[in-house]
């Protein structure tokens, strides 16, 4: 099992289209790596930091994903048109990172 982290840094001059994130890219995404090996999506809104900071990353979504395999066959299939789309939700480019599940 492999988690990939998309993790959209907050702070000022950030923006970030909620709406069509959750109605346009978040379907986009499932319906093109659903065939490559995605088993769940969860998404987080970053809301601050302990002791009321501000939260380091404004969004972050945890796509669970089979294997390393399906991962690089969902990036090679569809990653050009899936990060294509970020300019129409948000001005900043995500983290993105892939992990292991240890627990």
């Amino acid at each position: 099992m492999i988690v990939v982290s998309v993790m959209y840094p907050a702070g000022a001059g950030t923006t970030f289209d909620m709406d069509y994130y959750r109605t346009k890219h978040l379907p986009l995404v499932s319906a093109r790596w659903n065939a490559c090996g995605l088993r769940k999506a969860k998404v987080l809104c970053g809301v601050g930091a302990p002791g009321g900071g501000p939260a380091t990353w404004s969004v972050i979504a945890l796509l669970t994903v089979g294997s390393a395999a399906d991962v690089n066959q969902a990036l090679a299939q569809h990653g050009a048109e899936i990060v294509g789309d970020i300019p129409n939700y948000s001005r900043v480019q995500p983290i993105i990172q892939t992990n292991d599940v240890l627990l």
